[in-house]
């Protein structure tokens, strides 16, 4: 018996020497790993599909969606298609038409831990197709001395079909999770007139997807407010490192 207590005691002296001898790292590194979603995420403009119910004389859809590439890239798109009728000065006309937007995000915005927030700067090529009716217009009849000098006019009522525009867009927005893979987002966008088809004596005032336009300036502008949906395909493992402060304060030698 007194054989095996001296050998038990013998261990722990050895163990608690090497115990004592192991060197204490005072800046801990405790390094945290955990899984970002990626996947497609697709929803609608909530501004375009308001515009439905407060406008009598608008129709419009836009579809909005976007695919991590990585943690910080995202490929996005916009397909939409909208109706539109306008009045100006001396003539009401209807738009109707389709585009298509492609191009990329990049998120500059640092995330908490688990968070999937963003604010991002982004870049799009779009296209529209698009035709172009004159419903009513009025001319100036300087013989007509006893009335108004517009009269409606009810000849050269056009249609103007095969019409396209393109544009580079600039986009500058952030998407908020809201609750689990729901996001709440809005961009404004800024963009500038690539190439633009007209009808024949009649300008391209107003283009689907990339609004009105000016006649002595080739940039336009816009804005949206989406609700979307991250459909999560696989998850990709992040890790970052938490640096643990010493607790164990030293004693001061002056004290």
């Amino acid at each position: 018996m007194l054989k095996y207590i001296t050998s038990i005691c013998l261990f722990s002296i050895v163990f608690s020497g090497l115990a004592q001898s192991k060197t204490i790292d005072l800046n801990k590194k405790d390094s945290l790993v955990y899984e970002q979603p990626y996947g497609i995420r697709l929803g609608v403009d909530l501004n375009r599909l308001a515009q439905n119910f407060y406008k009598e004389d608008y129709k419009g859809l836009e579809i909005t969606g976007d695919y991590r590439l990585s943690q910080n890239l995202y490929v996005a798109a916009e397909l939409g298609n909208e109706e539109n009728t306008r009045d100006e000065d001396n003539f009401n006309f209807t738009t109707t038409g389709s585009y298509l937007k492609l191009g990329v995000d990049l998120n500059v915005y640092d995330n908490w831990y688990g968070m999937n927030n963003s604010i991002y700067i982004g870049g799009r090529y779009a296209y529209s197709t698009f035709k172009q009716k004159i419903n009513s217009y009025q001319i100036y009849d300087s013989n007509r001395y006893w009335s108004e000098d517009f009269v409606t006019g009810t000849e050269n009522l056009s249609e103007f079909d095969g019409l396209n525009a393109s544009w580079f867009e600039f986009v500058l927005g952030t998407k908020v999770e809201l609750f689990k893979n729901l996001y709440l987002g809005a961009s404004v966008r800024l963009g500038y007139l690539l190439s633009n088809k007209t009808g024949d004596g009649f300008a391209n005032i107003w283009i689907p997807g990339f609004n009105k336009t000016t006649e002595d300036s080739n940039f336009g502008s816009g804005y949206n407010y989406s609700v979307s949906y991250l459909i999560p395909l696989y998850k990709k493992a992040k890790k970052k490192k938490k640096v643990v402060p010493n607790t164990d304060k030293e004693p001061n030698p002056t004290k």
